[in-house]
């Protein structure tokens, strides 16, 4: 441990409350939450206390200006009950990433990995074994100046609480093509994790919800042609036997289980293709009948697959999910990694490190 984390721990666990059966995601959270305050350039009193509400300014610049980014992991449990981590370091890499986008102070990613290690450690038992369930992580920051002006804030707090979750979705997803709303462009936030960001998407999403489809797909803001994510996911499509997804043009999400899916697909001997990819040309595949997959990726979902995409006047029905390859295997090698059940040769998962903390 290189960063002093003082540790309040709560007087009574709410772990015997929970059923693990039955995980609706994101609404069951853990005993503990990690805390630090940025004051005067440094990062200070870095902490683990009790979950709970906390109290924040009226004009505390984050409600006002929305300086605030977040992160998404999960921890998972080895066949032998170890806690494992799921490729931490560039979680943090990214959160940094977008903290320089929204012009908000670095987490030295010292602190970002001690945080993680030591409350995961301290809620390890709140780790779900179920098929298909987490401990989801979210780390986020937001400026905290009791302020109302439009500049970079000088006080920021970083947090970290957990949720232990079930499947994101129970089921494939039907998607309407956007062809109105636009989520990002190259030179925007896209590729930030920003909070402004999931805001926006609300409106369409919506709305297409209220049509009967599950989320959106997102094109490009200038000709409404070319694919970006879908709801709030990477997307890959299975073409003729190669497998395509957009490349990362600034305006497209750096998704970890995006990168982690394209490492796996092209060791394994996939033809993989990162490029500009429209709409027109998966209407055209499918119209061939060579639109064979498609499937978001992301850390809540993991593997989503696609059943129906609608484009103005046109619904395309994919092929059923027991006819699928590509993505049903992506999936089980994400999963079979973040378990411990697969070798990783990438370095990917790393044991919690369960320190002696101080209590305080």
């Amino acid at each position: 441990m290189k960063n002093h984390i003082a540790v309040a721990k709560a007087r009574h666990s709410r772990l015997s409350q929970v059923d693990f059966d039955h995980l609706p995601f994101g609404r069951v959270f853990s005993d503990h939450l990690f805390v630090a305050d940025y004051h005067d350039g440094k990062w200070e009193r870095a902490r683990i206390e009790p979950f709970d509400r906390f109290e924040i300014h009226p004009a505390s610049m984050v409600l006002h200006y929305g300086q605030a980014i977040f992160e998404g992991m999960k921890a998972s449990k080895s066949e032998d009950g170890r806690p494992l981590l799921f490729r931490p370091d560039m979680h943090a890499q990214r959160f940094n990433a977008s903290a320089q986008r929204m012009c908000m102070p670095d987490v030295p990613e010292s602190l970002f990995l001690d945080a993680l290690h030591t409350l995961i450690g301290i809620d390890a038992d709140w780790i779900p074994t179920q098929e298909e369930s987490a401990l989801y992580i979210r780390p986020f920051m937001f400026a905290n100046d009791e302020f109302i002006g439009v500049k970079p804030s000088e006080h920021y707090r970083f947090m970290i609480f957990t949720s232990p979750v079930g499947p994101y979705y129970a089921k494939p997803v039907r998607l309407r093509v956007e062809t109105q709303y636009v989520r990002a462009t190259p030179g925007g936030t896209g590729e930030a994790k920003a909070a402004g960001n999931y805001a926006g998407s609300m409106l369409p999403a919506k709305l297409a919800q209220q049509a009967g489809f599950d989320q959106v797909m997102w094109l490009d803001g200038h000709e409404f042609k070319y694919i970006q994510e879908v709801g709030t996911m990477n997307i890959f499509f299975v073409i003729d036997g190669k497998v395509v997804t957009p490349v990362c043009d600034g305006a497209i999400l750096k998704g970890i289980t995006r990168d982690s899916i394209l490492h796996l697909l092209r060791d394994n001997g996939y033809q993989v293709e990162e490029r500009r990819l429209s709409i027109d040309e998966v209407v055209e595949a499918y119209d061939a009948g060579v639109l064979q997959e498609v499937f978001g990726a992301g850390t809540a979902a993991v593997v989503s697959h696609v059943s129906e995409i609608a484009y103005k006047d046109r619904l395309l029905h994919l092929p059923a999910i027991e006819d699928r390859k590509v993505g049903e295997w992506a999936k089980m090698e994400i999963n079979g990694l973040r378990s411990g059940r697969l070798e990783d040769p990438y370095g990917w998962v790393t044991p919690v490190k369960i320190p002696v903390a101080e209590s305080v």
